[in-house]
């Protein structure tokens, strides 16, 4: 107690603060005074940890940065390692590339509606979102031989070409998900309880979005029509044709109403990229950063022995630096490298949109009630393994 407040943790183990977060919560009765973040609980050294790694085993730390969007993750590092390198990525590798990333996206916008709806007392969403969670991670299981960490892209491609069934797959899943949709909006986006819970809570402008760097969902939701899908097109975005969702309000409901609209443009990204999938191949087989083909391994010497080498030995960028950003589901994550000219990243830094975003939860918070606290990090969205990395 500290004269008429009281001093409350809210977290770090409170389901939810999404994670080990922890909240200092200054409250005047229910009302909230001040509010102080507390991160670290998670942190595991990512960053650092790749320095001991070579450029190819960095691949696997970056599906535990945002354990909710793996693909996302893959996609940033290979990019920015590709433009250190100026690999030329098969067109057919772009496509599958922004297809899986896109189903990446609707797996975790999934996975935030269900737990956000759960949060504010609606029990049933989660079950419906987990549903079709399901059905992608069963698309990335066949194709990946794993489910939340799949580290199926590569530095020049993808690690195996596509076949008819995941194509079939894909095709089935965006028939039906825009019905799915409309089950959740039906639960949700008119509900009175709903409706109450979030809007008008957790409002933070346009301008204070991009005075935090705040990135993603948040931003457009408060009205700001940005999205490097569209601002700075990459893996070939530029030809598919997509709509970016944006609020006005800038609110808990807006950032529910931007997610739900997101997912249907995803699943029609995702369509277009299957449906239109070049021929061609799924690697850059002449890269010095690209494995032999493994069938190569059994009767070809020079096959083996580069294996062995690229495993061993590792591959050599060339000196400098360079970023590179994506839109994942949480807003701009971008990889920072520098290369010595080493078979290790001399330094690798990540721009994690959680990270970000969080700075703009005070904000937030000061003068609201304490039920609306809970509100307001769900419709954050943020994965602590990211924001702590």
């Amino acid at each position: 107690m500290s004269g008429k407040t009281l001093t409350l943790n809210l977290g770090p183990q409170h389901p939810s603060t999404h994670g080990v977060l922890r909240i200092v919560l200054e409250l005047d009765g229910e009302t909230v005074v001040d509010a102080r973040p507390d991160i670290g609980f998670l942190h595991r050294g990512i960053e650092k940890l790749a320095e001991s790694k070579t450029w190819h085993q960095v691949i696997v730390l970056t599906d535990r940065i945002d354990y909710l969007a793996a693909m996302s993750n893959n996609l940033a590092y290979v990019m920015a390692v590709e433009k250190l390198m100026a690999i030329e990525v098969p067109r057919r590798a772009r496509y599958v590339r922004v297809a899986l990333a896109e189903l990446q996206r609707i797996a975790s916008h999934l996975f935030w509606l269900g737990t956000h709806a759960h949060d504010l007392g609606a029990m049933t969403p989660l079950f419906y979102a987990l549903r079709e969670r399901e059905v992608i991670m069963d698309i990335f299981e066949s194709l990946a031989g794993s489910r939340l960490m799949p580290s199926f892209l590569r530095i020049g491609g993808l690690a195996a070409d596509i076949d008819g069934r995941f194509a079939k797959s894909v095709l089935d899943f965006t028939e039906t998900f825009p019905g799915r949709v409309d089950e959740y909006e039906t639960l949700l986006t008119d509900n009175p309880i709903w409706k109450l819970r979030t809007k008008g809570v957790g409002v933070l402008d346009g301008e204070s979005c991009l005075g935090l760097g705040i990135s993603g969902p948040m931003l457009r939701g408060a009205g700001v029509d940005w999205d490097i899908r569209k601002s700075h097109p990459y893996s070939g975005y530029d030809e598919f044709h997509f709509e970016i969702p944006t609020g006005r309000a800038g609110d808990v409901y807006d950032r529910y109403l931007v997610r739900v609209r997101e997912m249907r443009e995803s699943a029609r990204i995702a369509r277009q990229a299957v449906e239109g999938l070049p021929g061609g191949e799924w690697i850059d087989a002449g890269s010095a950063a690209v494995f032999p083909p493994r069938h190569e391994l059994k009767h070809n010497v020079a096959a083996l022995i580069r294996h062995f080498g690229l495993v061993m030995e590792g591959i050599t960028p060339p000196a400098g630096e360079v970023y590179h950003a994506i839109e994942s589901p949480r807003g701009e994550l971008g990889f920072y490298l520098v290369s010595d000219g080493g078979p290790k990243p001399l330094r690798l830094k990540v721009r994690a949109p959680s990270f970000v975003n969080l700075q703009g939860l005070v904000k937030m918070i000061r003068g609201r009630l304490l039920a609306d606290v809970v509100a307001v990090i769900g419709a954050v969205d943020i994965v602590l393994a990211e924001v702590d990395r």
